[in-house]
């Protein structure tokens, strides 16, 4: 089907076609919300396959069908291609050229983990309005997550001062991170690809305040949420409580091993819904909790609803957990830690209980009080106050597309066409 002279051009450029995690999920989402919508959003991405509810949703994908970082079998390739990868500057330059220029933009979600900064160039040549998305902070820091792998603390160094420079921060080994800092340094001083971007994309009052100093000064930040897909499913009925349940990807910062030792602590019976590298030391270490690995997301949303409550033990500043909100959609209360965005969804007391941020005893505190708490109201406070302002795909289109029109030219009919389209 044609494109409508007065509807929109996006192109959403994203590491991966498929869905590997929030970044991705609400990229795709927000493209599929897009289409309905009547506009025409094309995904730019390096690494396959093509996520089936793309090409259900007619969506057209520019996939280069490249291994991502990680999946790359020779470190000398993946290096490379990390610092500048050619291949995707050419192809993102050719299909720029080729999108109508008064009513397209770039709206960016994620390069880090197979684009590069090399993504800047066609870019800037564009002369395209250009937005970015804060999932994660690859567009500030080194190591993508203002967060220091081997303290276990977030980070408030200056990136790419002498300190950060010398400061064991990565994941996996300080070479990593000797690599991480010189690809910013391409990021940054060559590609300049902060510059790139008139606006940011904030999701979360939390991770405006906790990075703002950090982005680019000249740039517009814009708070536009997460949209979650669940259904109303009504209150749950009355019964037995289920287990304590983590759901998502089990690694340092997600904080899966406190509570597993709170859970410990506390005598309570904790149920791991995921994977990850820290799968295997979790299980090894304790053997009592119960682990089910990776599930799709209508399991998720199952064992969800089964849960007693959420547990969300990260130690990152993550920006919009998008698993406390489906977990308060589907009527389950989350107890989670004071230092994510995930606190801001959570009254405590009322449909959750907060914990000090990586506080082993405060958090088998929290689940000791919890055990002891009316549940079924806190249940019930969860339910109806996401219910009373859901954060629904309609809710968040209405939003980027409001944006995207603020960033278009006056006078050509497409922003106020595009306004009337949200309404």
């Amino acid at each position: 089907m044609a494109s409508s002279p007065t509807s929109l051009t996006v192109v959403i450029v994203v590491d991966h076609a498929h869905v590997t995690g929030g970044q991705a999920r609400v990229a795709f989402d927000s493209a599929i919300g897009l289409k309905r919508r009547g506009h025409d959003p094309i995904v730019f991405a390096a690494s396959g396959p093509v996520a089936p509810e793309l090409d259900a949703a007619g969506i057209r994908t520019v996939c280069l069908g490249q291994r991502d970082l990680v999946g790359n079998g020779s470190v000398l390739a993946a290096a490379a291609q990390g610092i500048w990868n050619a291949r995707a500057a050419s192809a993102l330059g050719e299909l720029l050229a080729d999108v109508p220029r008064d009513r397209s933009l770039v709206h960016v979600h994620g390069w880090a983990k197979a684009l590069s900064p090399s993504i800047a160039a066609p870019i800037a040549a564009s002369g395209l309005p250009a937005l970015y998305t804060l999932h994660e902070y690859s567009l500030m820091c080194p190591n993508g997550g203002l967060f220091n792998y081997r303290t276990e603390e977030p980070c408030r160094l200056k990136p790419l001062s002498a300190a950060c420079w010398a400061t064991d921060c990565d994941s996996r080994s300080y070479a990593r991170k000797l690599w991480r800092g010189a690809r910013h340094v391409v990021m940054d001083r060559v590609a300049h690809l902060p510059d790139c971007f008139s606006d940011i994309v904030t999701i979360s009052r939390f991770q405006s305040e906790a990075v703002g100093h950090l982005l680019p000064a000249s740039a517009r930040v814009h708070l536009v949420s997460n949209p979650i897909g669940v259904a109303p499913q009504g209150h749950k009925p009355a019964g037995p409580v289920g287990p304590l349940t983590f759901v998502g990807r089990i690694s340092p910062e997600k904080g899966p091993l406190l509570f597993a030792e709170a859970a410990r602590r506390a005598g309570i019976e904790a149920l791991f819904v995921g994977d990850g590298p820290l799968l295997g030391e979790l299980r090894s270490r304790y053997p009592e909790v119960r682990t089910v690995g990776w599930q799709d997301p209508a399991s998720v949303h199952r064992y969800l609803r089964e849960a007693g409550a959420l547990v969300f033990p990260s130690i990152w500043y993550e920006g919009q957990p998008l698993t406390v909100l489906e977990a308060k959609a589907l009527g389950t209360p989350v107890i989670v830690s004071d230092g994510c965005a995930g606190r801001e969804a959570i009254e405590d007391g009322v449909s959750g209980l907060w914990f000090r941020r990586n506080d082993v005893d405060n958090l088998a505190q929290a689940l000791q009080r919890f055990a002891g708490a009316d549940v079924a109201a806190m249940s019930r406070a969860a339910y109806d106050d996401y219910w009373a302002a859901p954060a629904t795909l309609d809710r968040h289109v209405n939003a980027i597309v409001a944006l995207y029109s603020g960033l278009l030219p006056a006078g050509t009919g497409v922003a106020e066409a595009a306004e009337r389209l949200s309404a």
